[in-house]
């Protein structure tokens, strides 16, 4: 099982990032997957999810309206569309497929994903 992020990098307060997940070695018709986030000296936290039944969405509240999750089935791939950046989106941005077979995205507590990427260092900054 592989997930590989990429997009991250440098913008400025207000610009616009898009992020991918790309995935390998497990059934991906059949998990959700879910993006987080970890700036220095917090937490890891839940930032996105999209189940692959029906495509259905979630965010965190500190996102909605900003960011907006997809995912390309023909290329196994998550994207995670990041508009109107803010300092305090600067963080590494992990993706993960949810833990145990399922198509529908569980609570966005990192208990419940695994196969954790590497992550890609986003930072907004002026």
């Amino acid at each position: 099982v592989q997930l590989v992020e990429s997009g991250g990098g440098l913008v400025q307060p207000g610009g616009s990032l898009r992020l991918s997940c790309a995935a390998s070695g497990f059934s991906w018709d059949y998990y959700a997957i879910g993006w987080f986030r970890q700036a220095p000296g917090k937490e890891r936290e839940g930032v996105s999810c999209v189940s692959t039944s029906d495509g259905t969405t979630y965010y965190a509240d500190s996102v909605k309206g900003r960011f907006t999750v997809s995912r390309d089935n023909a290329k196994n791939t998550v994207y995670l569309q990041m508009n109107n950046l803010k300092p305090e989106d600067t963080a590494v941005y992990h993706c993960a497929k949810r833990s145990g077979l399922g198509r529908l995205c569980p609570n966005l507590h990192a208990i419940n994903f695994d196969s954790w990427g590497q992550g890609t260092q986003v930072t907004v900054s002026s």
